[in-house]
């Protein structure tokens, strides 16, 4: 079993916000998949189903950013999921809109929210797409940066990113990371 985590901050305020992107790509895993999120437990909303012939947990953590640890913990120990076995997506500013990075693992490199699984889960050992919201403006600040939402101009390549963050999680389920990373990153 996998566990597909999007971060983002719950509530209608924040739907659309760049910061949101994780659970953008949850909601087109779930429609792809035809996997209803309709359960709320461990402070998230989710749904199962099946992935490249994998039994998935699709999740939206329903803490604030700064806290989805406090809901991939619970999750993962429930379902007997090892960290090797979580995908993680979420929004990176050092991204052009829609551009997708890959990891196997590694540090939360300043994303609070990944601070905050990597503390809770105590491993750095789980799959990363980061998916590019763009670099903030010089003279904005970052949390409002982060919280705001997508110019039409870059609606075509955020819908871009999320396709193709659903295609890399169905490739990670099926192939692995490495594929993934080899098809995805720069391109």
């Amino acid at each position: 079993m996998k566990i597909i985590v999007g971060l983002g901050n719950p509530g209608a305020k924040y739907a659309g916000t760049r910061h949101n992107i994780g659970f953008s790509v949850i909601d087109e895993l779930a429609e792809k998949y035809n996997i209803p999120l309709h359960e709320k437990k461990h402070k998230a909303v989710f749904g199962r189903g099946i992935i490249e012939g994998e039994k998935v947990i699709l999740a939206m953590p329903q803490t604030f950013m700064n806290l989805s640890g406090e809901s991939v913990k619970p999750l993962a120990d429930y379902y007997k999921c090892a960290p090797e076995d979580i995908i993680v997506i979420y929004d990176d500013i050092d991204l052009d809109v829609g551009r997708l990075r890959i990891r196997g693992k590694g540090s939360a490199g300043g994303h609070n929210g990944m601070k905050n699984i990597i503390l809770h889960l105590g491993s750095q050992d789980f799959v990363r797409i980061r998916v590019g919201v763009g670099a903030k403006p010089k003279n904005m600040d970052l949390a409002d940066y982060v919280l705001s939402r997508f110019g039409k101009e870059d609606l075509p390549f955020i819908r871009e990113g999320c396709t193709k963050a659903c295609d890399a999680a169905a490739l990670i389920i099926r192939d692995g990371a490495a594929k993934a990373m080899n098809r995805f990153n720069g391109a």
